[in-house]
């Protein structure tokens, strides 16, 4: 074999690399989905984003829940049978409310029991939809996240706050028209969650937690615990299976160049 044969040998096992690596994570997920099914007889169901790389700029894109989410994960909720329990895996930053909103409404349409499991975290439209469920499963670092609704960069709380503080006539027509935007998706947001909430929960502590959530208690990004979840009065435990978390690891965040988090997977013991 000469050397233009071992070259042309080499660029084609480089280019299959990745995808023979890809297609053999995606079977170890989908071994791994069937065993936790067979375990807890039910359907599982991911929702996971991860910061993706650009191969070619190395720009990075934030995914986030979209319809396309949505279409997804409703198709997979109608394709199973009403009376098999779901378990919906939760890992993202949150998305857009009106997806976020379809796939918590048909959660909370379907009669078998519903659990939301968040080994790390399910912020924003994530935590909407966890509050769709019969029960949430967090491990004991993960976090849920306030739904405040946002207009544009600024929660719709703190300009309405601005309307508050100031007289009208020193208001900009700008911030008066987002001020009504404000209003009408507080208002929304509080009434969706509510309707997610019945049921589940008696009216006073579901009114308790929608207060809590939306009314911009805390900053958007704010981390509610497995502590705090319960304080606040949702129905969570803190027992996630081990075989989600090893899921997780399935699902690998891309890197480009030195990762910036490393350790052995088999430490010795001193």
């Amino acid at each position: 074999m000469s050397f233009w044969d071992l070259l042309i040998f080499f660029i084609i096992a480089s280019s299959l690399q990745p995808a023979l690596k890809q297609r053999m994570l995606e079977s170890a997920r989908q071994k791994l989905i069937a065993k936790i099914e067979k375990k807890r007889g039910s359907r599982v169901i991911l929702l996971v984003h991860r910061q993706e790389t650009m191969s070619f700029l190395g720009f990075p894109i934030y995914k986030y829940i979209d319809i396309n989410d949505s279409e997804e994960v409703i198709r997979a909720i109608n394709m199973t049978d009403p009376s098999i329990p779901l378990d919906i895996i939760l890992h993202t930053p949150g998305g857009l409310v009106l997806a976020s909103t379809q796939i918590a409404r048909a959660i909370k349409r379907h009669k078998g029991k519903v659990t939301v499991h968040v080994p790390h975290y399910a912020m924003s439209g994530g935590t909407l939809i966890a509050l769709a469920a019969d029960e949430i499963v967090m491990s004991e670092d993960a976090v849920l996240g306030p739904v405040d609704p946002q207009i544009g960069e600024f929660p719709a709380v703190s300009i309405l706050e601005v309307v508050k503080q100031k007289a009208i006539n020193e208001i900009d027509d700008k911030t008066l028209i987002l001020a009504d935007i404000a209003r009408k998706a507080i208002k929304q947001t509080k009434e969706i969650v509510l309707e997610l909430l019945s049921n589940n929960y008696t009216e006073d502590v579901a009114q308790k937690i929608a207060n809590e959530l939306v009314e911009g208690k805390y900053t958007h990004d704010f981390p509610i615990t497995y502590e705090k979840a319960k304080e606040l009065g949702l129905k969570v435990s803190c027992c996630i299976d081990k075989e989600i978390k090893q899921l997780m690891c399935l699902y690998p965040q891309p890197v480009s160049k030195k990762p910036s988090v490393e350790y052995l997977w088999e430490p010795k013991r001193q």
